[in-house]
């Protein structure tokens, strides 16, 4: 006997678009999506600081590695920081400084761990970390020692990536759903972007220092069953919450084929 094992999720797919405009499609599944904005650091990323600076981090050291500007860099490596906030009022936050920055980066089995930390910290923490933020920091580099062989030849753990550093770093909930692997009709990923999108629109436009905005959906229908907006009180004098989830609600469209619309997801460039 033959067992069709795709016969559920070909039903799924029918539920969800059927004959339907791609502007009614439905929802692939249910679940909650979350997007964060802060004007902590600077008014054009929107970032949490912590991580902009871990990405940063790895950005150049990948730039380093393919120029050869760092010839025994390889490329399995990852990086953490955690910057000290100062709480100001009505709950807005400031980085103060950098309490600690973590690399681990594959190299080169030739090279040792002394220049290694000395390499990195001079020409990348250095580099992308401003001096007035390096104040009594400690940096740990390769703390497990010798990181010669990485990838999935070490960790084939790869499925789903790493959904927090894909995110904000821990700044803000995850409804769970992986990104990587998923093409925009897919809510975990369409809908998170989209939500990010409109947390910086409330925070560019000045309404909040800090936005989070939570949608969750149900399968096969198109618009989400909630739309959630928290600012944790750093709201524009003379609104509340509830006028954002207002004007959330009046300019901006989370049905998922319009997100796909709005966003350009079919490039795709993610």
């Amino acid at each position: 006997m033959i067992v069709n094992v795709h016969a559920q999720d070909a039903n799924i797919a029918a539920a969800v678009h059927g004959t339907k405009a791609e502007e009614d499609m439905g929802a692939g599944d249910q679940g909650l999506m979350f997007g964060y904005a802060t004007d902590e650091w600077d008014k054009e990323t929107l970032h949490p600081y912590s991580h902009v600076l871990a990405n940063q981090i790895c950005e150049e050291m990948a730039i380093m590695r393919k120029d050869g500007t760092i010839p025994w860099l390889r490329p399995d490596c990852k990086s953490q920081v955690i910057v000290e906030y100062q709480k100001e009022k009505n709950g807005m936050i400031k980085p103060i400084r950098v309490f600690n920055i973590l690399i681990s980066t594959q190299h080169d089995p030739s090279v040792s761990n002394e220049e290694i930390r000395t390499t990195l910290t001079e020409k990348v923490i250095k580099k992308i970390v401003p001096a007035e933020m390096l104040v009594d920091t400690e940096i740990v580099i390769n703390p497990s020692g010798k990181f010669d062989i990485g990838g999935p030849a070490a960790d084939a753990g790869l499925t789903g990536r790493k959904i927090i550093v894909d995110t904000y770093g821990g700044w803000c909930p995850h409804g769970g759903g992986a990104f990587s692997g998923k093409d925009a009709s897919k809510v975990d990923r369409s809908a998170a972007y989209y939500g990010r999108f409109v947390a910086k629109s409330l925070v560019a436009n000045e309404l909040a220092h800090r936005v989070l905005v939570q949608v969750s959906y149900a399968i096969g229908l198109a618009d989400p069953l909630s739309i959630h907006v928290d600012s944790y009180g750093t709201v524009k004098e003379g609104l509340t919450d509830d006028d954002l989830v207002r004007i959330v609600r009046n300019n901006f469209n989370f049905r998922p084929g319009n997100i796909i619309k709005e966003l350009d997801l079919k490039r795709p460039i993610f």
